[in-house]
């Protein structure tokens, strides 16, 4: 593990990111949790996430003690990391980043991630990251993907061991964090443009009270999204995207 970095390992659980919220903190900050497996893994907006044996299946637990806004920012430092990370083990020209919070093999989503946050007042005082990997076969039958899931070994016909990931993924993100402290956002959002998924090609952004369709322009500074509609420039703080 990178240094001041510290991790644990858990064979089964219900989710990572149960585990992460009652951290109590003893190997100190940030923190890996790894799971074998989960049988209780959960994605954005509350939906189901197959975690089957195999899989990666981590969260990561930091005291940014940042306002929400730059919390936020880790998800792009983790989806850089995670990329990254995969450009070892398969073709890079093969992997694409999807806003806000997934990467994409070939087309199909071969990891996704998880932010939830904790604090009083205008800091953040915890953030936890939950990362999951098809580092094996995509799971199958999985339900109302707007994506299908695609698997590492899918393409390669050998999977990573998780454990062999997570020193991988880990050694990323804390190269990728230095970038975020040192240059602040704008170096991590054009990494993360740089091998954005259809950028410059129209998308359809659905927000739970409408869809959009435009031209996918890219990031601002905050990182919401930038698409240019049939009605001018419109800025896209939360969404889910199809193409």
């Amino acid at each position: 593990m990178p240094p001041g970095v510290s991790a644990s390992f858990h064979a089964q659980t219900g989710s990572t990111m149960d585990l992460a919220r009652s951290y109590d903190g003893a190997q100190g900050f940030p923190h890996w949790i790894l799971a074998g497996t989960q049988s209780k893994a959960r994605g954005r907006q509350g939906r189901s996430w197959l975690s089957p044996v195999g899989a990666f299946a981590a969260s990561l637990v930091m005291q940014p003690r940042c306002p929400p806004a730059q919390a936020v920012q880790r998800s792009f430092v983790a989806a850089c990391a995670l990329r990254r990370a995969l450009s070892r083990v398969v073709d890079e020209g093969a992997l694409g980043q999807k806003w806000p919070n997934d990467v994409l093999l070939n087309g199909g989503k071969v990891a996704g991630i998880l932010l939830e946050s904790f604090g009083t007042g205008a800091l953040v005082e915890r953030l936890t990251i939950g990362i999951g990997v098809n580092l094996g076969h995509a799971p199958q039958d999985v339900a109302q993907a707007s994506f299908p899931p695609i698997g590492v070994a899918d393409i390669t016909g050998q999977s990573v061991l998780p454990e062999a990931f997570l020193a991988i993924l880990a050694a990323e993100f804390a190269a990728v964090e230095a970038v975020l402290q040192q240059q602040g956002f704008c170096e991590i959002r054009a990494e993360w443009m740089a091998h954005a998924a259809r950028l410059g090609e129209d998308i359809t952004a659905r927000t739970g009270r409408e869809e959009i369709i435009g031209r996918f322009e890219g990031l601002d500074a905050e990182g919401n999204l930038l698409l240019l509609t049939a009605g001018g420039k419109r800025v896209i703080p939360a969404a889910d995207i199809y193409f």
